[in-house]
């Protein structure tokens, strides 16, 4: 008949060296007693005793309590290291083990005041569109060119298996043919439900029977129930196409920029008054080009690319400068390049 073997319970336990205490608790016991001893050696010819212990009692009071604390099963000393590494590291931590790019030239460009001899920087850094033009094409400024085109969606996740073998191949297509910046934009923003309430109320009235009307006024109910209990969203997939100024870069043969990408761009004209209108019109024939491939390749997944006119392009920018906004786009609004006037009190116009 075997016989129980007892296991002990503390088998992460440090070993002990002497008179119970660990490798770690001596050698911080050991080092302060020679560090006090060495001290009062040199010392004490100049330093009275009581003037010496002053000092020396609570620094040994210290070493004692760092070697033989402890607190939630950890060693003070260890505790204390750890906390010296938490309050030296970084405050802000982000998953980016290879480093981040620096931010834009235009985020950290700032608009100086007539202080600037001082040093300091007045008014918030601004924004990177120079304007929108009929086209809907963005101005970047320095940076190129950019459109804007919504996207239509399809439910993956109802599909079969090789319908989802179709979209993905679809998708990949497209993502191999991209030789210049894309981003794919998903903005989720507040819905206004107004219009359609009031429409309601307003085609109730002359519909041919009265149950009807009856629907229609309690599906108008229902609605402005539903925005008072709840926050009503909808959800806008953008296609961002970016184009810089001058031509395209030479690429490596995959799709990326080959080593004389950087040269070319040097060589090119910029903003910098070297850029002329063929250059300008050569970066929107690029993007027409770009936004037309898209539609052609994403086409068969069953996604429509409708690039947005100057009034949507110029509301996107504006919502996204202000998200919580609930104003519809409306060609009634300011363009980004118009000037706002207003009347005074005494009827007198302000162009200023």
């Amino acid at each position: 008949m075997s016989q129980p073997v007892r296991i002990p319970a503390d088998v992460d336990r440090e070993d002990t060296v002497v008179a119970n205490l660990t490798g770690r608790q001596l050698l911080i016991l050991a080092v302060t007693g020679v560090v006090l001893y060495g001290t009062w050696s040199l010392s004490r010819g100049f330093v009275p005793a009581v003037v010496f212990l002053l000092g020396a009692v609570p620094t040994a009071g210290a070493a004692a309590f760092l070697a033989l604390g402890r607190r939630d099963g950890m060693s003070m000393d260890r505790l204390v290291l750890a906390a010296v590494r938490q309050r030296a590291a970084a405050r802000l931590q982000i998953a980016a083990p290879e480093g981040t790019d620096p931010a834009p030239a235009w985020l950290a460009a700032r608009v100086t005041s007539g202080t600037e001899h001082l040093g300091k920087a007045a008014g918030p850094p601004s924004l990177p569109v120079d304007g929108v033009n009929d086209a809907g094409v963005i101005d970047l400024g320095s940076d190129g060119l950019a459109a804007v085109a919504a996207c239509g969606t399809v439910n993956f996740a109802l599909r079969t298996p090789t319908e989802q073998e179709a979209l993905v191949a679809a998708f990949g297509r497209y993502l191999h043919s991209l030789t210049a910046p894309v981003q794919v934009l998903v903005r989720a923003e507040r819905l206004d439900l107004s219009a359609q309430i009031a429409e309601l109320h307003a085609q109730a009235a002359g519909l041919p029977h009265p149950a009807l009307e009856n629907a229609a006024r309690e599906h108008a109910d229902y609605l402005v129930e539903l925005g008072r209990s709840s926050v009503l969203l909808r959800r806008q997939v953008l296609l961002v196409l970016r184009e810089p100024l001058g031509a395209a870069p030479p690429t490596d043969g995959l799709g990326g920029a080959s080593p004389l990408a950087a040269l070319a761009q040097l060589r090119a004209g910029r903003r910098s008054g070297l850029v002329t209108e063929a250059a300008l019109r050569a970066a929107e024939n690029r993007l027409a080009r770009r936004l037309s491939e898209a539609a052609e390749l994403l086409g068969p997944t069953g996604i429509t690319i409708t690039p947005l006119d100057a009034d949507q392009a110029s509301a996107v920018l504006t919502a996204a400068c202000n998200p919580d906004s609930l104003l519809p786009p409306s060609a009634e609004l300011a363009g980004p390049q118009d000037v706002i006037t207003g009347a005074w009190p005494d009827g007198e116009e302000d162009r200023s």
